[in-house]
């Protein structure tokens, strides 16, 4: 049974890993409780914030500045997701998008979330920290030298669910958060997102291993924690890039949000990568790898929404 209704259809760059391992010794039979769990790696060249703390669980935003940033700025800021399903996964993941976008005047913020493998917790949580994540970079604007009206999410994967979510999922709000401050981005953009997390998004037998490990994760929630659900008018403009062959979240999933959503008067892009699978959009040296083309297509995305001035400085096929 349905626990909530949803609204009628509606990620010098080394990279350096400060990771510390803590060890439970805990023993349910002995009622001991565990340790606190490791935090995630931390991205390089970047200012460390907390935007939430959870017991005693503190979750950090890595904001990556402008080399001429200045508190007095209103620049565009981008919000990046890292994927791992739920389960896994580290802010640094899109920690060269976020060099990039910040060297084309864009502050850019990589969010640790709470994930199932470190803090046994579900997407809904996932989804309460995404928009707690937005909602402390709007309201902190000011002192992120961040114009709060072009901030935009991003993410790929379980990551790129979290930046569509922000945007479309009602409800799932941390109830500590300033609910008067939005969590709406004013674009998205996303890499291989699960947007549709049904049986049909995913081509799934109601038998499938994985969609059962899914539903477990989603606890029950299926429909509300769905982007697809609340697919309406008036959402902000949307890019997507995606593995055509990608098999851990099928392109027809997408290729079905992209129809949804133009149907409904919105701007919804899809760049489809054949031959590629999931993942595909992760940082190569290659520069013939999609890596390149598709910070280019963001860069001129952006651009067109006026959010950053002159060609990118790294290329987009023609």
């Amino acid at each position: 049974m349905l626990t909530q209704s949803p609204t009628p259809r509606r990620y010098r760059l080394a990279v350096t890993v400060v990771c510390l391992t803590i060890c439970s010794v805990a023993s349910t039979n002995l009622g001991l409780h565990a340790a606190p769990a490791a935090p995630a790696a931390a991205v390089p060249d970047a200012e460390r914030v907390i935007y939430k703390k959870v017991g005693d669980v503190e979750l950090p935003l890595y904001v990556v500045k402008p080399d001429d940033w200045r508190a007095s700025d209103s620049r565009p800021a981008i919000v990046f997701y890292f994927g791992g399903g739920w389960r896994g996964g580290h802010p640094t993941q899109f920690a060269p998008q976020a060099k990039y976008l910040a060297s084309r005047g864009m502050v850019a913020v990589c969010v640790e979330y709470r994930v199932e493998s470190r803090h046994q917790v579900k997407v809904a949580d996932c989804v309460a920290d995404a928009k707690s994540a937005m909602r402390y970079v709007r309201g902190h604007a000011g002192e992120l030298g961040v114009d709060p009206d072009r901030i935009v999410s991003s993410g790929g994967s379980a990551g790129g669910h979290l930046a569509a979510a922000v945007g479309l999922v009602e409800g799932f709000d941390d109830p500590r958060d300033d609910l008067s401050v939005s969590c709406r981005p004013s674009a998205m953009i996303l890499f291989n997102p699960a947007v549709d997390l049904t049986r049909r998004g995913f081509n799934a037998e109601p038998d499938n291993e994985r969609f059962q490990q899914r539903l477990k994760q989603l606890d029950g929630k299926v429909l509300e924690l769905s982007p697809m659900e609340y697919v309406r008018t008036g959402l902000p403009p949307c890019l997507i890039f995606h593995g055509e062959e990608d098999t851990t979240v099928p392109y027809s999933q997408v290729v079905a949000f992209r129809d949804a959503m133009n149907k409904a008067g919105n701007r919804c892009e899809l760049v489809g990568y054949p031959g590629y699978a999931h993942g595909f959009f992760n940082a190569n040296r290659d520069d013939k790898h999609p890596y390149h083309d598709t910070l280019g297509r963001l860069d001129e995305f952006l651009a067109g929404l006026g959010y950053l001035e002159g060609p990118p400085t790294i290329g987009a096929s023609e």
